[in-house]
């Protein structure tokens, strides 16, 4: 008895001493700002007259954007840190619903998209955050973050309360927002506020749209400030009753400033979007922003008292097929790189003007800054020589069941992915021709088509090429047409046409063609992983196109960062170890892709292209990045 009395004694000196513990874990954390200085957590961010304050006291935003769905997670502390030396007090984010909710009813929240991880990350470093969720974003992404299943309903009426629309948006809110509650400065973490959906005012085809959107935030939890971001067209619009309104914009004006104080006066003001740089089609030049005239307008937003969000601190990469496109005056699709000319590089390097914004920044802060740190290793590797060959054509038994169509089906609304369709990469579309002549597309490629007869190449079907001559012939013979998405449009009022594949009807003669067999071909890492069973061909034989071609790459100790540069090579997809990694194209202006050290395993790497032009048999990896010939934003 004396035994159990001493033991239970221990136990209630053991419990309390654990409570004790909690409790004072929990003391620093809920009271204790990013700054240091302690809190008492009631009131949060508030907008009062001509200042935001945080708990009755001027705050002042000095925001800067890095999104953790860009960056390999093993590198958020590293690029966090550097935000924060930089004078950055706010982190902001976006949430792109697309890849969260790949599939109605599957949710992904781990890894790389473990968003709960990244938000205490900015904590641990002392970040406040500023949460951007959408479910619209743009961002220069697919859809601008839309998942592209919500496309299968073909009266589909995207960002309005459409009853297909508005269900789906319910559904991924009931997942996401459970999540970010807790992390709301009220409740001890460092969500200070939340935007409502992105630039609403230049799309504006539903007025009860916003009004539902923040309903669904604070039905759910959310009671931080809510903010809109609008550039100046849209900000009139993109209001709503009691949330604050932000602009965007990149050449600062006296106009801009007096345009949002007379729509919203007594309010403090904010630029939720100060464009750094500037992002960057295929085919075009690689866009940057002088450093001065960057740094200079930074300077004035300051020094007329509003706050600021850096967009983009820090771009990060458009890894596998997330990058969006332009439709306006032409359709372009974006390149892989999210560089962004932003003051943190796309793999992490310190610019010129991370160093003046250093500068400038920390004029606004009583406490020195912390040191910046240090920067990692870039390495140049021994060429991966590419020994084996596969063609499309012997892939297509380790892709999905073909599906069989008496119509053209886009890819949205294929049968795979557990009814889902198609979302990414190529859909190859066949049937049997008795005749040559004239093949037209009309407007129903989308958005780039390699044609075939018996699987030799005839021509190519994009945006500007609508027609192409098809070799005479009586018999039987198989037409091929490899359809690639290249990027559904990201912005604008076109986005609810963003089906990609073939949507409509080709015509040989003028005759519809009938009777598919439709092949999806979506680039998932199952795939490419399932070709390591493939009857790959040594090379050198002469390889046919488009084709899978293989190699191996060496790394010793920790692998570092690289570029990987694919000289005398036409347009594909390079995948590391199975992962994508994005896409290549000679046109430019991007002319490397940044693999990070993280995706690498010390010792033997595998290299995978999937090439649809012409290839050098060996790709270089750089110290350094070519994103292409520069140009300045006009």
């Amino acid at each position: 008895m004396v035994v159990l009395r001493i033991r239970k004694a221990h136990k209630r000196r053991y419990a309390l001493l654990c409570l004790s513990i909690v409790g004072f874990i929990m003391y620093r954390y809920l009271g204790t700002a990013p700054g240091g200085r302690r809190m008492s957590r009631r009131v949060g961010l508030s907008a009062n007259a001509s200042q935001f304050t945080l708990e009755g006291e001027t705050f002042r935003i000095l925001g800067g954007s890095v999104h953790y769905f860009r960056v390999p997670r093993a590198y958020w502390r590293d690029r966090l840190m550097k935000m924060k030396a930089c004078g950055i007090n706010t982190l902001t984010t976006y949430v792109p619903w697309s890849l969260h909710q790949p599939e109605r009813g599957v949710f992904h929240f781990q890894t790389e998209l473990d968003l709960e991880a990244y938000i205490n990350l900015a904590a641990e470093v002392g970040l406040w955050v500023i949460l951007r969720p959408g479910p619209y974003i743009s961002s220069e992404l697919d859809l601008g973050g839309l998942p592209s299943w919500l496309l299968r309903d073909g009266s589909m009426r995207l960002r309005t309360t459409h009853p297909g629309f508005a269900e789906a948006v319910n559904t991924f809110f009931d997942k996401l927002i459970p999540k970010v509650v807790p992390l709301q400065f009220k409740k001890g973490g460092p969500i200070i506020a939340v935007q409502l959906e992105n630039e609403y005012g230049s799309f504006a085809m539903d007025n009860t749209y916003m009004p539902f959107i923040k309903e669904a935030l604070q039905s759910r939890g959310i009671n931080e400030l809510l903010l809109t971001s609008d550039n100046h067209e849209g900000l009139k619009e993109g209001g709503v009753a009691g949330v604050i309104r932000t602009v965007n914009l990149q050449k600062l004006n006296q106009g801009d400033i007096k345009y949002l104080n007379a729509i919203q006066p007594n309010s403090p003001m904010m630029v939720m979007e100060y464009w750094t740089g500037w992002f960057d089609a295929w085919g075009d030049l690689h866009h940057v922003l002088a450093q001065e005239d960057m740094v200079s307008a930074v300077r004035e937003i300051l020094r007329c008292g509003m706050s600021i969000n850096l967009y983009m601190f820090h771009g990060g990469t458009n890894f596998g097929f997330m990058s969006g496109a332009l439709t306006n005056p032409i359709y372009k699709a974006l390149i892989t790189s999210y560089d962004y000319d932003a003051p943190l590089s796309e793999s992490g390097e310190y610019t010129p003007k991370y160093h003046l914004l250093r500068d400038l920044f920390s004029q606004y802060h009583s406490e020195k800054l912390p040191d910046m740190p240090a920067l990692r290793w870039k390495e140049t590797y021994e060429p991966a020589i590419m020994y084996q060959h596969l063609s499309l054509w012997d892939a297509l038994s380790f892709a999905e069941e073909p599906f069989k169509s008496p119509t053209p089906v886009n890819m949205e609304n294929l049968p795979v992915n557990s009814g889902n369709g198609q979302s990414y990469g190529y859909t190859l579309y066949e049937t049997i021709i008795t005749s040559g002549g004239s093949l037209k597309s009309g407007d129903n490629v989308r958005d780039r088509a390699l044609v075939f007869v018996d699987r030799h190449y005839i021509g190519i079907f994009k945006h500007q090429n609508l027609e192409l001559a098809v070799p005479d012939g009586k018999e039987k013979r198989t037409l091929s047409l490899l359809v690639e998405n290249c990027g559904r449009v990201h912005y604008g009022k076109a986005i609810d046409k963003q089906r990609k594949g073939l949507v409509g009807d080709i015509l040989l003669n003028n005759t519809p063609l009938r009777d598919f067999t439709i092949y999806s071909l979506d680039m998932k890492t199952s795939f490419i992983d399932s070709l390591n069973q493939a009857p790959w061909m040594s090379l050198p034989h002469v390889p046919s196109f488009p084709g899978f071609f293989l190699g191996r790459m060496f790394t010793y100790g920790y692998p570092s960062d690289t570029f990987v540069k694919l000289p005398g090579w036409g347009k594909g997809v390079v995948f590391i170890n199975g992962l994508n990694l994005g896409r290549h194209w000679y046109i430019g202006p991007q002319q490397t892709l940044y693999l990070p050290g993280p995706f690498l395993n010390s010792g033997v790497n595998q290299v995978i292209v999937f090439e649809e032009q012409e290839a050098d048999y060996k790709i270089t990896f750089e110290e350094t990045p070519d994103l292409g010939m520069a140009v300045d934003i006009q």
